[in-house]
């Protein structure tokens, strides 16, 4: 009977620890998080690019997860061709190299730069950008890599 006790004890502290480390953890994405979303889309994009572009486009199939969403971008002009995030759709089809952060960093062209890189290799790009809920510029790191034709990353808020 005490021995069952404990272990009801136990589970329940369990269970009310991990619900709290889970509640601390959902309002943001975390760097392992944006990295295991990058693999995914890499996966996804190398299995059907079509297909994969359009649901990182939708922020379908897990591809958008709190503030963490894919872009692509093409490796030859630096065009947007998928952006997970709601907000940023009037990016589509424009030139992403001419992107500059509030102090005037130009990491457009550091994501550009990180997209010629050989394929596999992981890039990060350091800048500051307002979270998709305020419009305060806050660090944001955007991990990048290249799949054929174009360079896709995930960004996450420090």
């Amino acid at each position: 009977m005490a021995r069952s006790f404990l272990t009801a004890a136990a589970a329940t502290a369990a269970l009310v620890l991990s619900s709290t480390a889970f509640a601390q953890q959902s309002q943001f994405g975390a760097a392992d998080e944006a990295k295991a979303m990058l693999l995914r889309a890499v996966a996804a994009v190398k299995a059907d690019k079509s297909k994969a572009l359009d649901m990182f486009n939708k922020g379908e199939g897990g591809f958008l997860d709190r503030d963490l969403y894919i872009f692509c971008n093409d490796v030859s002009d630096a065009k947007a061709v998928a952006n997970g995030n709601p907000q940023l759709k009037q990016f589509l089809g424009t030139d992403t190299r001419d992107r500059k952060d509030p102090t005037g960093k130009a990491y457009g062209l550091e994501l550009f730069a990180a997209g010629q890189k050989p394929e596999g290799q992981i890039t990060e790009v350091s800048y500051l950008q307002a979270r998709p809920s305020s419009p305060t510029p806050v660090p944001k790191v955007s991990i990048v890599t290249r799949i054929g034709d174009v360079y896709c990353g995930v960004g996450y808020y420090k």
